[in-house]
């Protein structure tokens, strides 16, 4: 079992009490004048403007303390693309509980160079119901794609004008990022063309998948995954 990382909310909401009580007090003592002057001198009130300012500059700090952190994911975006028949579809209707959405194209050297590593990964992890491989072919269509990866051009969808990819804010092929129940976990984006056959990248899909299909919460799902990078997770779940 994956040991749970440690929560820092409470600690943070103590010292952030601590902090507001010292400095409630603070704005509650009554000013008081400097020694020598007299009652009446110089324009009254003047003390509040310095302890306003920093009455708002603490609200800010604790704001920025006690703001609910993510936890590494972030939803997955959707959006329009077309199917291999040319009919409208959304990526949501053909994602899987763990999906590796690929943006690639036919015209990018290093796209076409990594695709029979992704097809044989695809291939070993074919007995996992809840996994699937997503092409996403951008600015592409199907005639251009099937010299390519043949039958497979049936499956991929296609992102004619970027709409989707720059959704998830892709810029350049390849990039492949990594979706867990309709999320997209932030730590997992490969840029740039990858080596599907490499262990440790297959560790960590392996353990994905097996978390997921065992039940876990997400928070349990990226403490495994960071596990799995350090060579501690188990090996089972990756063909």
């Amino acid at each position: 079992m994956s040991q749970q990382p440690t929560d820092p909310t409470t600690e943070t909401k103590v010292e952030a009490a601590v902090e507001t009580e010292a400095v409630t007090e603070a704005l509650d003592a009554p000013d008081q004048a400097p020694e020598g002057a007299k009652e009446g001198s110089g324009p009254q009130g003047l003390g509040m403007i310095p302890k306003l300012a920093f009455g708002i500059v603490l609200a800010l700090a604790l704001a920025a303390l006690l703001w609910p952190r993510g936890d590494g994911t972030s939803l997955a975006p959707n959006g329009f693309l077309l199917d291999s028949t040319g009919r409208p579809t959304t990526l949501a209707n053909h994602t899987t509980q763990v999906t590796l959405l690929h943006f690639w194209a036919t015209w990018c050297p290093p796209c076409i160079t990594e695709i029979p590593a992704l097809q044989r990964l695809a291939q070993d992890f074919s007995d996992r119901p809840g996994f699937q491989v997503m092409m996403v072919a951008v600015d592409d269509d199907i005639e251009e794609v099937k010299p390519f990866v043949g039958d497979r051009a049936f499956s991929v969808l296609y992102d004619p004008t970027w709409d989707v990819a720059h959704r998830y804010g892709t810029r350049k092929l390849p990039e492949t990022y990594v979706l867990v129940n309709g999320r997209v976990i932030e730590d997992l984006k490969y840029i740039g063309a990858q080596n599907w056959d490499n262990p440790e990248v297959r560790r960590i899909l392996g353990g994905i998948i097996q978390r997921v299909e065992d039940g876990a919460e997400m928070e349990e799902i990226l403490a495994g995954v960071e596990q799995d990078r350090d060579g501690g997770g188990s090996p089972a779940g990756a063909p």
